[in-house]
């Protein structure tokens, strides 16, 4: 995992009413009337609001996304704020996640319960840490079995796949490059 200088601002939200940290569950989570959390590892974190240019790369992403996993009808690409539970005590937002056709039964009428079969997120100073750190532990725990990490402001994607219970990288791309996907974008 890579590490990145600075102070997180993704932390634990230790102020906010509940269970004690690391005892978060869904039941605990979903209770809440606030938006804008996560729960790793049965952490409770608060999440940086996101940026135009985040939201931006997450469109782009989601363009190329629909014609390699929708037009040709393999499964659906859906994007955060949407909760996935991955055990009861992880649950997170990915920015971009595909389910394909055979695991579309992970899709509830309130959130996906189970992993997605490609979990993207966009990352900056913000988020960088989480990302390669706490939820890059709790994608590999609940069987992501890919992961990509995007950095824009270096035009840099990260690939991952999941290697028995850890992450191996397949490299990282920089610019405009066609992706070896190893599940949901693969035809």
């Amino acid at each position: 995992m890579r590490q990145f200088e600075g102070a997180p601002v993704v932390a634990p939200a230790d102020w906010v009413p509940g269970p004690k940290q690391g005892q978060w569950t869904y039941k605990d989570y979903v209770a809440m009337t606030e938006d804008g959390y996560e729960v790793v590892e049965g952490v409770l974190y608060m999440l940086p609001s996101r940026r135009p240019s985040h939201q931006k790369t997450i469109i782009n992403f989601v363009r190329h996304l629909e014609d390699f996993v929708e037009t040709p009808e393999l499964g659906k690409v859906y994007i955060g704020p949407l909760d996935v539970e991955l055990n009861p005590h992880n649950v997170v937002q990915p920015d971009i996640l595909v389910m394909l056709n055979e695991h579309l039964d992970r899709i509830t009428q309130t959130h996906i319960i189970g992993a997605p079969d490609l979990v993207i997120e966009i990352t900056d100073s913000n988020t960088a840490n989480h990302d390669y750190g706490e939820k890059w532990e709790a994608y590999a725990n609940g069987g992501v079995p890919e992961y990509w990490v995007v950095t824009p402001e270096e035009l840099t994607i990260e690939l991952l796949i999941l290697d028995g219970s850890e992450y191996r990288s397949l490299g990282l791309y920089i610019g405009p490059t066609q992706l070896p996907s190893q599940s949901a974008c693969k035809r």
